[in-house]
């Protein structure tokens, strides 16, 4: 169902809900305003509801689209706000940053919201500021800033869960090696990082413009709560910076660790090849069947070669194994 909720609001509390299959109605009082929910509506729904507000047609044109970048326009005095969702897809061991899309459109008696994507319903915030009238009769721009500190919560939610995982690939790579899959992983989510700073960066701009411009569709005491909400997306901005800088860091490690890894092995073949070239080298003195050769006569000769070999074999090892090559 595209319509999740149609509500007149006087003095912060419910007066009545609405039809959208029937005309809407008009506000009697100043104080009123009326707050729409669409999910992924259908074409006639926005339609009537375009007509009614006088919503301008390149608004809803990027309001229908669910991959636009965070953007604020105003059109006459109607304040059109679109900002993207993020939320996880998939298990723990394959989760990937997946993207929604808001648009809202605010006017001095109205709110309306576009949700395409998103995972989180907006119930929570309807319900929350239907409990607390005293909050909700501030009128539409209060909502508004709900909506967005909203969203904005739902980031702060997709980092914290990736923090961890990021914290247990750091632990594991410094446990052991880490395999194909598990680098795999780390390079995938380091790119799913830089898409959502892709995001964030319009989000941040986004939430400074609520702060340094003043907008006719909202009033000046909510500035604050708009300040409150560019300091939460600096901080989620903050925040997937050191996770990138973190897993550049695990990367890194794991190189590291892999070169040492392969410099012990290649020092102790080299080791071991020192130790047996001894060996080989006087059996093959001894194999060239030449008639005369030191201690071929000797009755101790086999001995004296084997003993020989032994020690110089066992001092190769003992110099090796001193020196931390085996």
């Amino acid at each position: 169902m595209s319509v999740i909720a149609a509500r007149i609001y006087r003095d912060g509390r419910l007066l009545t809900d609405i039809d959208l299959a029937k005309p809407i109605p008009t506000l009697e009082r100043k104080e009123d305003f009326i707050w729409i929910g669409l999910h992924e509506p259908d074409a006639a729904t926005i339609k009537t509801i375009q007509q009614h507000f006088g919503l301008h047609e390149l608004a809803v044109e990027d309001a229908l689209d669910p991959r636009h970048l965070p953007k604020m326009e105003s059109y006459g005095d109607t304040l059109f706000v679109v900002v993207r969702t993020v939320h996880l897809e998939g298990t723990d061991g394959g989760t990937r940053i997946a993207y929604g899309n808001t648009a809202i459109f605010v006017g001095r008696q109205f709110i309306i919201t576009v949700r395409h994507g998103s995972m989180r319903s907006h119930a929570p915030i309807r319900q929350q500021l239907e409990a607390t009238p005293w909050l909700l009769k501030h009128g539409p721009d209060y909502v508004l800033h709900a909506i967005l500190d909203f969203i904005v919560d739902g980031y702060f939610d997709v980092i914290d869960i990736l923090e961890e995982q990021v914290l247990a690939m750091e632990d594991q790579a410094l446990e052991s090696f880490l395999n194909r899959a598990q680098t795999a992983r780390l390079f995938t989510l380091r790119r799913d990082l830089f898409r959502l700073q892709r995001i964030l960066g319009p989000m941040e701009d986004l939430a400074n413009r609520f702060v340094n411009i003043d907008l006719p569709q909202l009033d000046n005491d909510i500035d604050p709560y708009f300040r409150d909400l560019a300091d939460h997306v600096r901080r989620v901005n903050y925040r997937v910076a050191g996770l990138r800088d973190t897993l550049t860091s695990v990367i890194e490690t794991s190189g590291l660790l892999e070169q040492q890894r392969q410099g012990v092995i290649t020092r102790q073949l080299a080791a071991w090849a020192a130790i047996l070239a001894v060996p080989t080298a006087i059996a093959g003195i001894y194999g060239m069947n030449f008639d005369f050769m030191p201690e071929l006569r000797w009755k101790y000769g086999y001995a004296a070669v084997l003993g020989l070999m032994f020690v110089i074999c066992g001092t190769l090892y003992y110099r090796f194994k001193r020196s931390g090559w085996l």
